[in-house]
């Protein structure tokens, strides 16, 4: 009789974990992803299931405009604007930043960036300056951290500027926070 037992238990837990791991569910007109422990993080036409697991960046990957502004750097006052435009953040882990800088001076810049956590992502970039002659005037290297909110349709984070000579010695260290916006098509 207890072999019996351990024998229904056994298949009966067995279904249910089965039935608990399944990768997917279907539902005719569409395919909605299931995976074990995910929820839903922004709200739209459509469900959006994505979990901590999701391919790296499935929350920051598009167009936004951005904005930096200044926070504890002596002689900026906190909240000037340092900077503003517009950042692309693509599947394959690059960006690209078109700066409100003058065109002149160099107004992209081209970065790497990696998923470090929940809606969080890691962002190293670098920019090559000119002076309004086309002369070489130095560099930056600007790293984010920001965190996409729950709608998926705003980021804020923290910066760092610094800034290079032609030499590559360094110059200056500018920080404060960045706060992006999602452009759509709509």
């Amino acid at each position: 009789m207890n072999t019996i037992i351990r024998t229904i238990a056994a298949t009966f837990g067995g279904a249910v974990i089965a039935t608990l791991l399944a990768p997917c569910a279907s539902a005719g007109c569409g395919e909605i992803p299931v995976r074990p422990s995910a929820g839903i993080l922004r709200p739209s036409s459509q469900f959006v299931l994505v979990s901590d697991n999701e391919p790296a960046g499935a929350d920051v990957v598009g167009f936004w405009k951005i904005t930096f502004a200044s926070q504890n750097n002596p002689g900026i006052p906190d909240g000037t604007v340092l900077d503003a435009g517009y950042a692309q953040w693509h599947s394959d882990g690059t960006e690209i930043m078109n700066s409100s800088r003058p065109p002149a001076t160099q107004s992209f810049c081209l970065g790497v960036w990696k998923k470090i956590g929940p809606s969080t992502f890691k962002l190293n970039h670098f920019a090559l300056s000119f002076d309004l002659s086309g002369n070489p005037a130095g560099g930056s290297n600007i790293r984010e951290e920001v965190t996409v909110d729950h709608g998926g349709n705003k980021y804020t984070g923290t910066f760092t500027i610094d800034v290079f000579d032609n030499n590559g010695i360094h110059v200056r260290r500018i920080a404060g926070l960045v706060t992006g916006e999602r452009i759509t098509a709509d």
